[in-house]
């Protein structure tokens, strides 16, 4: 039995093991891809929180420390912890407007802290109920979720390409977009090559030589690069202990559970792309190393932790499904938070050169979830609309993003993300058009139900000869002679007996000319004994 089990696990895609030196090219390209999205909490709360530079360093390198520790845990797995897929961890983006109002009403950066190890800890708890639901997420539903996925990250790829900084003189300049351009330009050409190997690793040369360009032109700068310390360790507790306030944990368990959704969303995406089998249990280890991780952040000075949803795109982009090449990239994250210097270097490419590679990671995360949704019936059911309603549902806060500031803030808190909001919509649809049956009409009543488009299939035109033509509902061939039509079990049953029939001709025609055969040695032989 452990036999049989152990060559099962050899077989799963995410288990391949590549060549060092490829596996680190591919980690590195994935650290490069999440770096900007992995120091941004730390900088605005930083801010917000008015921490002096020297203090924001420590929390940048501590959210690089731990995201890698936590990518390691993810991507590794040890018993119920980790589910063992191909995906990044670090701080996650979705909490940072709920850490700002805790610091902004005064409970400061210990009362965040608090916040967020109150708030995982629950949400340790409550992660294998999580698990639990994922019959209530069929294609129809990971489909919509993926999709958007890729839509909600646009903007931050737009962002980016405009120079990330949006108060900054040149933001939006039409050099930091032309160098997101060239960027992408360079990452589509490099993917068309017919190396392999170069192609898969297009995003990672696209961002060397982007960096490269924007030297030449005087848009990178790495005179910073050697200022600081070269190793430091992240220092526990370096604010303090946590405080504990009840409004502020509240506040936080609603993100947590937008987090829990979302890390759910990216587990069943990558599994789609990867083709792994995702089993509840696999999202309750998941999710627990979700939590886990998060747990443990307050107290190496930094915040909640999720899976990183550009990371998904990069995956699905390269066609490189090792987790242990996101363990890599785990492993370099944890020295970019041990030496201070690697990571300065890092930080100073220019975010407008991540932002012309995020234009295509992004959209291929999108594309990912439409290519799930080709494969939902659309026939007979009320699905179309399920899909329609949750991406434009989960579109409103991207296009529109002030459209739920009158709400409540926890409410606001749950559907300001374009994620979290397409999933809650979708789900929610999902169970009152196809698991309540009450009420919902049949055979297309309905006008949001999708005509089926006329086509037919090949194998039946193969049948089809020059001449055949339909007439008053019966199929006439070129001699007026009718085409008898029948279901497919009776198609099989007279194809067998034809196939008999042909057999036993064949046997009867072989018996008649051995019998033919034996007369003619009759006759010879006695015509023989006569002349003798």
């Amino acid at each position: 039995m452990n036999t049989t089990q152990v060559k099962t696990t050899k077989l799963r895609p995410e288990d391949e093991r590549l060549p060092l030196g490829r596996t680190l090219a591919y980690g590195l390209q994935h650290v490069l891809t999440m770096y900007g999205g992995i120091i941004a909490p730390p900088l605005i709360i930083g801010g917000a929180a008015g921490l002096s530079s020297e203090e924001v360093g420590v929390l940048i390198a501590s959210c690089l420390f731990v995201g890698g520790l936590a990518t390691i845990l993810q991507t590794v797995g040890i018993p119920f912890f980790g589910c063992q897929l191909p995906l990044v961890q670090g701080t996650s983006f979705a909490s940072v407007a709920t850490m700002v109002a805790i610091i902004d009403g005064g409970g400061g950066i210990q009362a965040v802290f608090g916040a967020v190890l109150a708030a995982s800890a629950v949400g340790f708890l409550i992660a294998p109920f999580f698990a639990r639901i994922i019959r209530f997420f069929p294609p129809v539903v990971t489909g919509v979720v993926i999709t958007m996925i890729g839509i909600s990250l646009t903007p931050v790829a737009a962002n980016w390409a405009m120079g990330g900084n949006s108060k900054a003189d040149n933001y939006g300049s039409l050099e930091n977009i032309g160098l997101a351009g060239i960027t992408l330009l360079l990452a589509l050409l490099l993917s068309k090559l017919g190396n392999a190997a170069i192609s898969r690793l297009s995003i990672l040369f696209a961002m060397v030589l982007g960096t490269v360009i924007a030297v030449l032109l005087g848009m990178a700068d790495f005179s910073k690069v050697g200022n600081g310390t070269i190793f430091a360790f992240p220092q526990p507790l370096a604010f303090g202990w946590p405080v504990f306030e009840l409004g502020g944990i509240i506040s936080m368990l609603i993100v947590v559970i937008v987090i829990l959704t979302e890390t759910t969303a990216d587990i069943l995406a990558v599994g789609e792309i990867t083709g792994s089998k995702i089993t509840s249990r696999r999202i309750a280890d998941g999710l627990r190393a979700d939590m886990a991780s998060s747990i443990l952040a307050p107290f190496l000075n930094t915040f909640t932790q999720s899976a990183f949803a550009q990371n998904v795109g990069l995956v699905a982009i390269t066609g490189v499904k090792s987790r242990f090449v996101v363990t890599a990239g785990g492993g370099i994250l944890v020295i970019l938070g041990l030496l201070p210097v690697l990571g300065r270097v890092v930080a100073a490419v220019p975010t407008a050169v991540l932002g012309g590679a995020g234009i295509v990671l992004f959209g291929t995360v999108a594309a990912s979830g439409i290519r799930t949704l080709s494969k939902v019936k659309y026939e007979g059911n009320l699905n179309l609309i399920i899909v329609a309603t949750s991406i434009a549902f989960g579109s409103l806060p991207i296009v529109k993003t002030d459209f739920y500031d009158s709400f409540p803030t926890w409410f606001a808190t749950i559907f300001d993300s374009g994620i979290s909001s397409a999933a809650v919509m979708a789900i929610l649809l999902n169970l009152l058009f196809n698991e309540m049956k009450f009420g919902t009409p049949k055979n297309n009543a309905s006008v949001f139900a999708a005509a089926p488009p006329r086509m037919v299939r090949e194998e039946e035109v193969r049948g089809l000869r020059d001449g055949d033509h339909y007439e008053a509902g019966k199929l006439i061939d070129a001699d007026g002679d009718e085409i008898p039509v029948v279901s497919d079990d009776d198609f099989k049953d007279a194809l067998i007996t034809h196939q008999l029939k042909v057999v036993t001709g064949v046997n009867n025609q072989a018996n008649a000319e051995k019998q033919r055969g034996r007369r003619q040695n009759t006759q010879q032989s006695t015509t023989e004994l006569n002349h003798a």
